[in-house]
């Protein structure tokens, strides 16, 4: 049972972190182009071959 007084304060701060993470990606506008992605997956010009 004594292990129980690390895991919770350690698990605690990882999920706070976790939060913290997420809202800074929303601030900082991470998810604004879903149409630009979708676009940007289709087309040729981003393609894994070099240019020739």
């Amino acid at each position: 049972m004594s292990v129980l007084t690390y895991l919770i304060p350690i698990s605690l701060f990882l999920g706070g972190f976790g939060l913290v993470a997420f809202l800074w990606s929303l601030r900082t506008k991470q998810y604004e182009d879903p149409k630009g992605d979708g676009e940007r997956i289709l087309s040729d010009k981003y393609d894994d071959h070099p240019k020739v």
